[in-house]
């Protein structure tokens, strides 16, 4: 089926697909109960968005083979029933045959919807369309004692229901989500506009966010780029059905450096291509391994320019030192990693940036605002408190920096600066919180009540043990 000038994988009819899915679920439960009674309950799972070490196991896992497919899309009522290990780059294959796209697709392929949702993800309309889990009408969930509820906003177990968002899985995994959809058009119109500071992008965001628009032209699309302290981008997108050519970053040409220029640049993708502008290169990140030189990415296969491949060489590093090995070899010490992502209320980006950018080593550094959708509601989300009508600006900053004597040295002073400025951190990465903080933070006696609740016997792991211990 072809819709959008590209050709999709349709879904299985709604009949089909539920048959499929229930077999998973059971596939799944017999796992469940295969593990041993007092034995941690966790994924079988190969791989992972997380940036956080783990501890191995002997146990068996989950099975959760049966839940990667796409269940069905109702075109009509804009929704889709997916598997909780469904990724992304499936789920848009499906829906954009239909014309339609999550509210929120976060910018790797291989991100699951489960993952974004009891994880957290963002992207550039988060602005206008908050978080994955603002779009999900309902949720079944595998809890620690192994039962599978549906949990829903204001129905059945909406306990479980707002407390999922940031749980990490510690509260239970998805086995299945109903989520809205919205229409979109073939292409998205690009405006990249430069600024010679910080703070005067900060006020245009501000203004951009609160009109709709910029210069009289509507803004669908909201992200950012700080180069330096005196080279900072906001990327405006518009859909459009308007027929023309459009860019390709997928080959020779590299997104994120296209974004550069000395005043206002425009450009053009395909709705598709623009929703995975940034997995090509993993952002920038393919530069460490020398993707981006343009005489070994000739040679570089096209399938391997995207986030899984580098996925697996950051794992190959993991596992033997690669990184620290070589630093040793030039005589220089090993390396911290620094890759997080915060939020902080956008009056403080500017603060935050131009803290960040004289005391860490790191550049680029990407902006992308979000507003929760329901803002005037008081629905908590209280795993990760942030405050409806109020207007946050996620940093998110990916590479290393020379390690200090005391372990994640830079990561604890970015956590300080950030509970300093109000903001929040997400937890896909190292965390070096104490326990007290780390309750303060995210949740406290919310998650310990939906803990006991629904994890009596303590299957699953802790939210603490599993963000900062590593367990």
């Amino acid at each position: 089926m072809s819709v959008l000038g590209l050709t999709h994988r349709s879904p299985p009819n709604r009949e089909t697909g539920f048959l499929a899915h229930r077999a998973g679920v059971d596939r799944l439960q017999a796992s469940y109960r295969a593990i041993p009674a007092g034995s941690t309950v966790r994924l079988a799972k190969k791989t992972s968005n997380l940036f956080r070490a783990r501890a191995k196991t002997t146990m068996p896992g989950l099975d959760v083979s049966g839940l990667s497919s796409v269940i069905t899309v109702d075109p009509e009522a804009r929704t889709a029933d997916v598997g909780g290990m469904c990724t992304y780059e499936d789920l848009v294959d499906a829906t954009l045959a239909h014309g339609l796209a999550p509210f929120v697709v976060p910018q790797l392929k291989t991100i699951t919807l489960g993952g974004a949702v009891t994880g957290l993800g963002i992207e550039s309309t988060s602005f206008r369309n908050g978080l994955p889990h603002e779009s999900v009408r309902e949720i079944d969930i595998l809890t620690g004692s192994g039962e599978i509820v549906t949990a829903t906003p204001d129905g059945d177990h909406a306990d479980l229901f707002a407390g999922f968002p940031n749980s990490y899985g510690t509260l239970g995994y998805s086995t299945r989500l109903k989520i809205d959809l919205e229409v979109v058009k073939p292409f998205v119109a690009l405006r990249h506009v430069r600024f010679r500071t910080v703070r005067d992008l900060e006020s245009t965001m501000n203004t951009i966010i609160a009109n709709g628009s910029y210069a009289g032209e509507v803004v669908e699309y909201l992200d950012g780029v700080v180069f330096s302290a005196d080279e900072s981008y906001l990327t405006l997108g518009r859909q459009t059905d308007e027929p023309g050519p459009a860019s390709d970053y997928t080959g020779a040409d590299i997104y994120y450096r296209s974004i550069r220029n000395e005043s206002v640049k425009t450009d053009r993708l395909t709705i598709h291509d623009y929703l995975w502008r940034w997995d090509t290169d993993w952002f920038w990140c393919s530069r460490a391994f020398g993707a981006q030189n343009p005489r070994i990415r000739r040679f570089w296969p096209k399938a391997y320019r995207r986030s899984s491949f580098y996925w697996k060489l950051i794992a190959l590093d993991h596992k033997y030192g690669i990184a620290d090995r070589l630093e040793k070899r030039k005589g220089q010490p090993p390396r911290e990693r620094v890759v997080q992502d915060i939020e902080v209320p956008i009056e403080r980006t500017a603060d935050f940036v131009e803290w960040f950018l004289r005391e860490v080593p790191i550049e680029p550094i990407w902006l992308c605002p979000l507003r929760l959708r329901a803002s005037g509601s008081s629905r908590p989300w209280p795993l990760y408190p942030i405050a409806p009508a109020r207007t946050y600006v996620n940093v998110g900053f990916w590479s290393s920096v020379p390690a200090a004597a005391e372990p994640g040295a830079t990561n604890r002073l970015i956590e300080k600066q950030v509970s300093a400025f109000d903001g929040h951190k997400s937890l896909y990465s190292d965390a070096y919180y104490g326990p007290d903080e780390f309750a303060q933070l995210y949740g406290g006696d919310v998650y310990t009540e939906l803990k006991r609740k629904y994890d009596p016997d303590s299957r699953l792991l802790d939210l603490y043990a599993k963000a900062v211990q590593r367990k």
